[in-house]
């Protein structure tokens, strides 16, 4: 218990440091801009924001989406699930006061809000500079621009995964692939990037990290055993079969583990399970974040001691 407190002590002291550190957070509403800009006003854009209006279109192809109906649509629907961004800047700012403080060369990108046409694989943009954020596809589940998509798709195009998506981008950057191509070297790599998420975002939930519902975060923890057990049974920790990507980690409705209860998982368990060995490591291991994005997953796993839940 004693151990326990001074844990929880640290942990506060920490994030008390996080919140008072200053960053410069500058957050542009182009979308906004765009859907109140008249035709005139397209120049004065294009030179505000050159890197948004590729030099192959003429000023006409703007000035036609202006007046477009889905561009309006779509900014409407924007405007009316996000408003004045007040919520969203308040997370940003927390997630780049963590991201500073646990990497003090970190430079927090110039944030630019757009529509995107719904290009959900490109919902999320970080350069060194810049950080692009497709707003419309965050506007909930069941909206209808997106009536035509996978439901597994969908479920992750709503407003409370937008900063978790944001981590992720930043993760690509200050993680390496793993060089060798074992299953298990995959799973520690993801397991890497959501323990990253329990550093930079705090606050979120468990299943805004991984990108579930409430009731698939739910059926992983209770399945957490049984899946650990089928991996090693079936020795799939150190196998380079490629398919195991797409049955346990790639985005999908369900994990494929071949049996009758495919259908109740969700997808990326490869994942969760990575993220478990990676906790249960630093549980252990009084290491340095940098540390352990460079450990080799062999040795993360066999220091880890991990046991999963029962």
């Amino acid at each position: 218990m004693c151990c326990f407190m001074m844990s929880c002590k640290e942990a506060d002291k920490t994030e008390d440091t996080i919140s008072k550190t200053q960053i410069d957070l500058q957050i542009l509403r182009f979308d906004r801009e765009f859907a109140k800009a008249s035709p005139k006003e397209i120049p004065q854009l294009k030179k505000k924001y050159p890197y948004l209006f590729p030099d192959q279109f003429p000023d006409s192809v703007w000035i036609a989406k202006l007046s477009d109906t889905l561009q309006q649509e779509l900014s409407e629907e924007v405007e009316q699930t996000f408003g004045d961004f007040d919520q969203e800047t308040e997370d940003l700012k927390s997630l780049f006061q963590h991201t500073a403080y646990y990497f003090p060369n970190f430079e927090v990108p110039k944030v630019i809000t757009l529509t995107s046409d719904v290009r959900y694989k490109d919902r999320i943009i970080l350069t060194d500079t810049l950080l692009l954020i497709g707003l419309d596809n965050y506007l909930g589940k069941d909206h209808r621009f997106y009536q035509g998509l996978q439901r597994y798709i969908a479920s992750g195009l709503d407003k409370g995964y937008l900063t978790s998506d944001i981590a992720s981008a930043f993760s690509k950057k200050v993680l390496r692939l793993p060089n060798n191509r074992t299953f298990l070297s995959r799973m520690i790599y993801y397991g890497k990037e959501l323990y990253l998420k329990d550093k930079l975002l705090p606050l979120l939930s468990d299943a805004q990290k991984i990108g579930y519902s409430e009731e698939e975060m739910e059926w992983a923890r209770a399945n957490e055993e049984q899946i650990w057990r089928y991996f090693v049974e079936r020795e799939l920790l150190y196998s380079t079969d490629s398919e195991l990507d797409r049955r346990f980690l790639d985005p999908a409705p369900f994990s494929k583990f071949r049996l009758a209860l495919d259908n109740e998982s969700p997808g990326r368990l490869g994942r969760y399970m990575g993220w478990q060995v990676v906790r249960a490591f630093m549980d252990k291991n009084n290491i340095g974040l940098q540390r352990l994005l460079d450990m080799p997953a062999a040795e993360i796993l066999q220091e880890s001691n991990y046991k999963p839940r029962k």
